[in-house]
């Protein structure tokens, strides 16, 4: 189905459809930061200071935790680019002034959005999103930041995943889909990646549906899915693909060895210095450049719209949606620190495939 639909539409109306279904599924996330801004009081904040104020500023008004400042900013980011803030540069031309347009001029005094706000979605991440002010305040605890995710339920997503079968189940089912489909546009417009390799590692890639897919279009390739042990059970299995096996492990302490490893949409949800172990992880388990070694990273590089507004509203409603798991969404400059620190080099190649979601090689 996808590889038809590849053929009869060009790659910027399918970016166009996947821009309006994402705004669809994950609208609620705008609605809940702007219940957010509400209860922290910016619109009264920013009117205060003369109808414009910095991001620090904001945070001082409002007591918003200094450690919180980058969070603050993702909430600012898409409701500007919303439409409910407007931005200016600074005429010094440092920071950037948020004012009131004239929809945030009619929230000024008005704090009651709770009537507004959508209950479809899903109740987990709601409920996360409903203590966002109360998070953006508090200080950050000694070993990290700690999520909306852990501050609403007591544990983070992969606790929770390894305690309760049905969210486990919720969360692979949707790896799953996401996973195949975009495996299947990958290998159609950028399969060249995989030529020429005898193995690979997909490191937390679930059930392994996607690296099927990989398996399928390259029988020469041996694969293998790492993932946690309650993940990788007894029913993930490769059914018609003799060179599919899964192994139980933690991408923290160590990766099998092969010529490539995949990290589709993994780094995304862990902070700078996680990546960069996950990284150096990565780099133990591939041989040198000159005989192929290489990371394969599959994930959104935010930047990429070209004053698309569409474009740009999809990558900050995502951006903001990771937020509930301490996940980011990065632009390229964000994704060069990390390939450096980790000892990578800095010859690394960015190949859009649906505008942002674009497949990443980084060498040794």
């Amino acid at each position: 189905m996808t590889l038809k639909l590849l053929v009869e539409v060009s790659p910027q109306e399918l970016l166009v459809s996947l821009a309006e279904l994402q705004n669809h599924l994950l609208g609620y996330v705008k609605s809940m930061s702007l219940k957010c801004v509400v209860d922290l009081g910016i619109p009264t904040a920013i009117h205060r200071r003369g109808g414009t104020a910095t991001l620090p500023d904001i945070a001082t008004d409002t007591k918003v935790h200094p450690a919180k400042l980058a969070d603050l900013q993702r909430v600012m980011e898409l409701l500007s680019v919303s439409g409910i803030f407007s931005t200016t540069a600074a005429e010094d031309g440092g920071a950037v002034l948020y004012g009131l347009t004239t929809t945030c001029r009619f929230l000024v005094g008005w704090r009651n959005l709770s009537p507004m706000v959508p209950f479809l979605a899903n109740p987990l991440v709601v409920s996360s999103f409903f203590s966002m002010p109360d998070w953006l305040r508090s200080e950050p605890a000694p070993a990290g930041a700690g999520s909306l995710f852990e501050l609403a339920h007591g544990c983070s997503q992969w606790e929770m995943g390894s305690k309760d079968a049905e969210f486990s189940s919720a969360l692979n089912n949707s790896r799953a889909a996401d996973n195949q489909l975009f495996l299947e546009v990958i290998i159609f417009d950028k399969g060249r990646i995989f030529r020429g390799m005898n193995s690979l590692v997909d490191v937390g890639a679930g059930k392994g549906e996607g690296t099927k897919i990989i398996a399928g279009a390259f029988p020469r390739i041996k694969c293998t899915v790492m993932d946690l042990p309650h993940i990788v059970g007894q029913d993930a299995d490769g059914t018609g693909h003799d060179n599919l096996q899964f192994i139980a492990g933690d991408m923290f302490q160590s990766i099998p060895s092969a010529d490539a490893v995949v990290l589709k949409n993994v780094l995304h949800d862990w902070g700078h210095d996680d990546c960069v172990k996950i990284l150096q992880r990565c780099k133990e388990a591939i041989p040198a450049r000159n005989v192929g070694g290489k990371v394969i990273i599959i994930d959104m590089v935010r930047g990429s719209a070209n004053g698309d507004r569409k474009i740009t509203e999809m990558e900050a409603i995502q951006n903001m949606y990771m937020m509930y798991t301490n996940g980011v969404e990065r632009d390229e400059s964000e994704w060069k620190r990390i390939f450096s620190d980790a000892g990578f080099s800095d010859n690394y190649k960015i190949m859009p495939v649906l505008g942002p979601y674009s497949v990443i090689e980084i060498y040794p």
